[in-house]
């Protein structure tokens, strides 16, 4: 598949990914669309493994075919704009990147990995004509089969990580970590019991359960909880829900 449909359409997985995530929960979705975003990403992912593989083929079919006399030297003109590729698709790569982590997007950071994947190519090109000018014809083959690898290791990264968030992986130790200081912080909490996270998409769910003084009525004990809810999605902006119950301890 040329590079500029796989571009087009990794764009348009984006979009589709991006809009349905942001759907507003419904009756038959309670807990939101967010892991549409993560479906868009399994399939950039796929793409992006794909287009991988088409640069590592060419290479290794060189390689194999032992004739690298039949190879000409390029001119100075597509060493410029191997150049110029470059720039280009490392620009847009980080403007993309950064749009990613500003929003909290999956689906764009793998399409940003699409634009460095181009960038690697335009390198790999520009190895192979410098080499080729000097002389190492090879040289362009070495240099798809190792970009090949930088590219799926890319791919089987953000694979992994939207298959995490399909799954309902917990989130990372530090963060937990993190939580458990600003619950422990809270007055009238006496201990935290049990604290479940999992990752839903781009957002996260937490569970918890806190102890407080068994002889506090129903209502102080519903306050506590309630200081501890918001002071979690206060705190942590992609928490979408958090439930908090609360254990008496006898004092």
């Amino acid at each position: 598949m040329p590079k500029f449909i796989l571009s087009f359409f990794s764009t348009f997985i984006v979009m589709i990914g991006v809009t349905l995530s942001n759907k507003q929960s419904d009756n038959e979705h309670p807990y939101g669309h967010e892991r549409f975003e993560c479906i868009a990403s399994i399939v950039l992912a796929v793409l992006l493994l794909v287009t991988g593989i088409g640069i590592g083929k060419a290479g290794l079919k060189t390689i194999l075919s032992g004739h690298y006399e039949s190879l000409k030297a390029p001119g100075l003109l597509a060493l410029i704009v191997a150049v110029i590729s470059i720039i280009v698709k490392e620009w847009m790569y980080q403007i993309t990147r950064l749009t990613a982590k500003k929003i909290n997007s999956d689906a764009l950071m793998a399409d940003a990995w699409h634009h460095r994947s181009d960038a690697l190519s335009s390198i790999g090109a520009f190895i192979g004509i410098l080499g080729a000018r000097m002389g190492i014809l090879i040289l362009d083959s070495i240099a798809s089969l190792v970009i090949c690898v930088f590219i799926a290791k890319a791919a089987y990264d953000v694979f992994m990580d939207a298959t995490n968030k399909m799954v309902d992986k917990s989130c990372d130790i530090q963060l937990i970590t993190q939580m458990k200081e600003i619950i422990s912080a809270e007055n009238g909490v006496l201990n935290i019991d049990d604290i479940r996270t999992r990752l839903f998409g781009s957002k996260i769910y937490v569970d918890i359960e806190i102890s407080a003084d068994g002889n506090l009525s129903l209502n102080e004990a519903h306050t506590i909880a309630e200081r501890v809810h918001d002071s979690i999605e206060a705190n942590f902006t992609d928490v979408k829900h958090c439930m908090v119950h609360v254990n008496p301890k006898a004092l």
